[in-house]
């Protein structure tokens, strides 16, 4: 048609994912609320690694379900595609400065400090920031202080220093695709992730594919041309090599069918525990790599020559029974002692997710969720859990909209009308129970702020009423060892606090743990049955999977939790459960794997624990 205009070029999946990235980066700094910058972030990684070109999609009118992406970013990409611009982000732009959002990436300098530093000095830049404070302009801004400009100019060092890596939640949501636009090339019969993402850190930097199948060719060729690849690093008849628009590198092995045994654990590692292995096969007259086990000849090389003796395996039970060793678990291999252990026949059965009755930390929309209660607990009751304890926040932690005590009494009249109706639906067969012998119910707690002073958020009156009470410290962080330990300790003392929520307070990458004494917390908190979380979210993964193995070996209760703010999130206790099992921690070292009743004879009997001194 004469005149018409043509249509602006499609954006690449990349592209969108930078626009989304960067509204919950400016979102931050205008303070908004965590969940609403959280969706966005986690909408802009599932953008980046979608095996479709979503801009063409959407244009032709048949967009994909992405998940964790709802109506209000669905139609956001809509006008992206479309128009190639964005209003939304423009009027952000418009209002935050471009050099604010690499602020953000600074460690330990959050929104609040950035618009504080923005409107007190003029700061919109990494490297203003970094001259404000070799200069000491910081310390004259109200609220900050010599100890503050230390702490910022050694964060900028760290950044500048430090490699990047994902989030577990980012390497997931990588892996899944990769393996859902993999799984139906013809000839593949298994593909497996491996490396870091297998054996479950807390972060990870390359990931490790490996695929069984009988037509390498096609399964290289549909890896280098996947949606979102930005660079073919390599592709050869083993081993292919990709990199990602904004995100990782992947790494893809082939293994012959029948022989994944050796593959798995070479490729899982760790490398220092491979070592081990390799020194054990050397010991009797055998080379370990990836494609089985060489006969050594008798000078300990390996025979050339002559004919080649080699042993492969389609398990890795069987690769290590070639040792004389049993299976030893991904999340295990470190050389942290589970080679001894699986020699000596002392290797910890540990815990699984299906081990868990139920969770003890997780929020609604009444402070700083986005869902309802009821959908919280219908989603947790999915689960097929006996409890799910909610955990609003408490007053003084006004950022998160914490509930006054009159709105815990209305909200306690929610939860008694909701396990009402559960009750009646699981008599009448409506809904079946979590056990035979046990429903579900939702469980009315709270997540109560430490306060600065050492005083706990409600009254004791108050927190009697509650069924579990977990407590956290959000505020007054750069306090000294000596005050946030005197902190904790007196919630871990209390009669009613039966959980401490991600005791270090860290976030992964992105804020250092609290200066805690930890063997004195560990003490008190066996003294007095108090449980220590293991959280989740895989911003925080609190307590570290070392620090949990002291804290067990202390006698400390584990309570592995979600504080899941949306439903999405309850699949946080998936990755507690890995950084538990990580710890070497069994089921017996979880609180919740006990039933209801089991959890709340625990909590009925801390004021006993307490008067009998421990």
């Amino acid at each position: 048609m004469p005149g018409a205009q043509p249509d602006p070029p499609l954006l690449s999946n990349a592209e969108l994912a930078t626009i989304f990235h960067a509204i919950g980066d400016m979102l931050e700094v205008k303070g908004e609320l965590v969940f609403k910058t959280v969706a966005y972030h986690r909408a802009a990684d599932a953008i980046a690694h979608e095996p479709v070109e979503l801009a063409r999609s959407y244009r032709e009118g048949n967009p994909p379900r992405i998940a964790g992406v709802g109506q209000a970013i669905s139609d956001k990409l809509a006008e992206l595609s479309r128009t190639g611009r964005l209003a939304f982000y423009d009027r952000l732009a418009a209002e935050v400065p471009a050099g604010l959002l690499d602020l953000l990436r600074v460690p330990g300098v959050g929104p609040k400090t950035v618009r504080i530093l923005h409107e007190s000095l003029g700061i919109d830049s990494l490297d203003e920031l970094r001259g404000a404070a070799q200069a000491g302009r910081i310390r004259t801004v109200k609220g900050l202080s010599e100890k503050s400009e230390a702490s910022i100019l050694a964060a900028i060092t760290a950044l500048e220093t430090r490699a990047e890596r994902m989030l577990m939640g980012s390497a997931e949501t990588i892996m899944e695709r990769l393996v859902a636009g993999l799984s139906d090339v013809p000839g593949v019969t298994r593909l497996e992730p491996a490396g870091s993402y297998r054996r479950r850190r807390e972060t990870i930097g390359d990931l490790d594919l490996l695929a069984e199948t009988t037509d390498a060719g096609a399964l290289v060729s549909r890896f280098t041309g996947l949606p979102g690849v930005e660079r073919v690093l390599g592709a050869g008849e083993h081993k292919a090599a990709i990199l990602l628009s904004g995100g990782p590198q992947v790494d893809l092995m082939i293994m012959p069918p029948g022989e994944a045994g050796t593959y798995l654990i070479h490729f899982t590692g760790s490398k220092d525990h491979n070592i081990r292995l390799r020194g054990i096969a050397r010991n009797r007259g055998w080379s370990l790599s990836e494609k089985g086990y060489l006969r050594l000849a008798e000078d300990a090389e390996p025979a050339i020559g002559g004919p080649l003796e080699l042993r492969t395996f389609a398990t890795e039970q069987e690769a290590y029974a070639f040792l004389d060793l049993p299976f030893i678990e991904p999340e295990l291999r470190e050389d942290r002692g589970e080679i001894e252990a699986a020699q000596a026949g002392t290797l910890p059965a540990l815990i699984r997710l299906a081990d868990l009755r139920g969770d003890l930390h997780s929020h609604s929309d009444w402070s700083d969720g986005v869902h309802s209660i009821e959908q919280m607990a219908e989603a947790a009751r999915a689960r097929g859990h006996a409890y799910q304890v909610l955990t609003d926040h408490t007053r003084s932690l006004a950022i998160a909209h914490g509930l006054t005590p009159d709105r815990v009494r209305v909200q306690r009249a929610v939860v008694a009308e909701l396990n009402a109706r559960f009750e009646l639906e699981e008599a009448d067969g409506r809904a079946p129970a979590a056990t035979p012998d046990e429903g579900f119910r939702l469980l009315h707690g709270c997540e109560l702020e430490i306060r600065s002073d050492a005083t706990l958020d409600f009254e004791d009156d108050l927190l009697a009423q509650y069924d579990v009470v977990v407590a956290s410290v959000h505020v007054g962080r750069s306090q000294s060892r000596e005050q946030l330990t005197r902190r904790v300790l007196a919630a871990i003392r209390s009669p009613h606090v039966d959980v401490i929520a991600h005791p270090a307070g860290r976030m992964v990458q992105g804020r250092d743990d609290l200066d805690l004494d930890w063997d004195v917390v560990f003490a008190e908190a066996a003294r007095t049955g108090t449980a220590l979380e293991m959280n989740g979210s895989d911003h925080r993964l609190d307590l570290t999977d070392q620090r949990a193995r002291r804290a067990v070996a202390a006698g400390c209760l584990i309570a592995l939790d979600s504080d899941a703010h949306r439903i999405e999130e309850f699949h946080h206790l998936e990755w507690a459960v890995g950084q538990a099992r990580r710890a070497w921690i069994e089921p017996a070292a979880v609180l919740n794997t006990r039933s209801r009743a089991e959890l709340l004879a625990w909590v009925a009997g801390k004021t006993a624990r307490l008067a009998a001194g421990g």
